[in-house]
């Protein structure tokens, strides 16, 4: 780092001294908070993404949004340039950045850091940096705080995409470094062609939705209280409806309960994979069945999910014969894991979750159909192949999105000829019951095998293995929270009695041996 670099940080950033006795730290949300304490922290993640795009000499973006958090709080988070999140080897940095506490010590360690990473100023492309941000009131002086530290390294290019849904930046930030047109205009131009692609290949029997009214409801306030939004009531029974996160980046169904116009019967992200793996799986099966074999691809198919998934759609999954993985809890090691199959599909139960679909899978799927093109016109294969590049381009592959997700959902219903009644009768959720434990260590507890296992304290899961046997169907797993001193404890059983009862006596069981 060269005088100038030096002299322009210490300047810039004495305008922005982190709050006295706060201190914040980068997870999977980014950095979240009052929005009053975030001046500091968002301009020094202005200079983080300028330095990850020196180093990577890629396009990174910055999100300015505290999804649905009271609109007093805001956040902040960056996309690396697959359009994912942060690499967590960086996670620390950012961490560092955040609390450093005097100019002096900001640039000391970035100066540390950019000769540890071998990050140059000169003599390479220069920094370029998307902004997106949502509609709190606090998102305008968060933004230029941004492009000020953005200005505090040299020639660092900062773009304002404007105001933005979570997903879409993550995914212009894809687009750029693909090389591809990335404005919000070319992101809704990608997802109508496609949906109307998928829409036109629906098989003319199969239009359908079952009978159930062809209208859609969303939920754009919120909604993942599981109870019905005002102004609902006997006259939506049978309404098909979706609720939307406060960034748009989670999706879950639901519709008013027959039983009672006061509850909702909701289809969560479980219920989205499976009816997700149904179609690609179905899809996959006519090609693998109709193309020559010696141009045949056998295209791996694989399912992602946390131990906080529902026993009920595992089974259903591994009953459809698919490969179903565990993960510790977290998008970042589900996508990591997806991004392992040709076609890689992970979803959380709160409805955070997407598609990937691997390059060679991609590239193979476009030779097909050319082939294909030359041949039978209308045949099964070649709709399958399109299907399937289509899903590729509507899904985002970047991170969950709930408008997408959406469409998708919508096209295979209507595929299918599915109501809501019939996808929501896959299979019936088990009751399920989550506590937290309160206690002086959380690092105490230590596990393995995907959170499903306890390896520390000794003696522990044995304990709690002798539980589960006393209930039919019982299941039950404990873990450390990332942020608070509380052991998670979640249980399954056949009955809800059974499931809050085995919650309850886990709970015990980590207080005893924690103290």
């Amino acid at each position: 780092m060269n005088e100038e670099q030096r002299s322009l940080l210490l300047s810039c950033s004495s305008h922005y001294l982190p709050p006295q006795g706060v201190k914040l730290s980068y997870g999977t949300a980014g950095f979240r908070a009052d929005a009053s304490l975030l001046q500091s922290t968002v301009y020094r993640v202005g200079i983080l993404a300028a330095l990850r795009s020196l180093k990577t000499q890629l396009v990174i973006g910055v999100m300015i949004t505290a999804s649905h958090n009271k609109v007093s709080d805001n956040g902040v988070k960056i996309a690396d340039p697959s359009g994912g999140m942060l690499s967590q080897h960086w996670e620390p940095f950012a961490d560092a950045l955040a609390n450093a506490p005097s100019p002096q010590d900001l640039v000391q360690l970035i100066n540390d850091f950019v000769k540890k990473e071998n990050i140059q100023f000169s003599g390479v492309k220069p920094a370029e940096v998307l902004l997106g941000r949502d509609t709190r009131p606090s998102g305008n002086a968060l933004l230029k705080a941004a492009k000020e530290g953005l200005a505090s390294v040299i020639a660092a290019v900062a773009i304002d995409m404007g105001i933005l849904t979570t997903p879409q930046l993550h995914w212009m930030v894809r687009a750029r470094n693909k090389g591809m047109k990335a404005s919000e205009h070319d992101y809704f131009g990608q997802l109508s062609s496609s949906f109307r692609c998928l829409m036109d290949l629906i098989p003319r029997e199969r239009g359908t939705f079952g009978g159930m009214k062809d209208k859609l409801v969303v939920d754009g306030a919120n909604g993942k209280e599981k109870v019905v939004p005002h102004g609902f009531g006997s006259k939506d029974v049978g309404t098909r409806c979706a609720s939307l996160d406060g960034d748009a980046d989670r999706l879950v169904y639901f519709c008013v309960s027959p039983e009672s116009s006061s509850k909702i019967n909701l289809i969560d992200g479980d219920k989205i994979l499976s009816l997700f793996a149904l179609f690609i799986g179905e899809q996959l099966r006519i090609l693998n069945e109709q193309v020559d074999t010696k141009n045949s691809y056998q295209a791996r198919l694989g399912v992602v999910q946390t131990a906080y998934a529902n026993g009920a759609s595992t089974n259903y999954l591994k009953q459809l014969g698919l490969e179903v993985n565990l993960t510790p809890t977290g998008v970042k090691y589900l996508h990591e894991k997806a991004a392992g199959f040709d076609v890689g599909i992970y979803f959380e139960a709160n409805g955070h979750g997407t598609i990937l679909f691997s390059e060679s899978f991609i590239g193979w799927l476009e030779a097909t159909t050319y082939e294909l093109s030359s041949g039978s016109k209308g045949s099964e294969e070649k709709k399958a192949a399109l299907r399937l590049l289509a899903v590729g381009k509507l899904i985002n592959q970047a991170v969950g999105d709930a408008l997408s997700g959406l469409l998708l959902v919508e096209v295979i219903l209507q595929h299918m000829g599915w109501s809501l009644d019939r996808w929501n009768e896959l299979y019936q959720d088990l009751p399920s019951r989550q506590l937290k434990v309160k206690v002086a260590d959380r690092t105490a507890v230590v596990t393995a095998n995907a959170e499903t296992v306890v390896v520390s304290p000794p003696c522990l899961q044995e304990a709690i293995n002798a539980e589960i046997a006393n209930y039919p169907q019982g299941r039950s797993f404990v873990r450390p929270s990332g942020t608070e001193d509380v052991v998670r404890v979640y249980a399954e059983a056949s009955t809800q009695e059974g499931a809050d009862s085995l919650a309850c006596s886990v709970a015990q069981l980590v207080e005893h041996f924690l103290g």
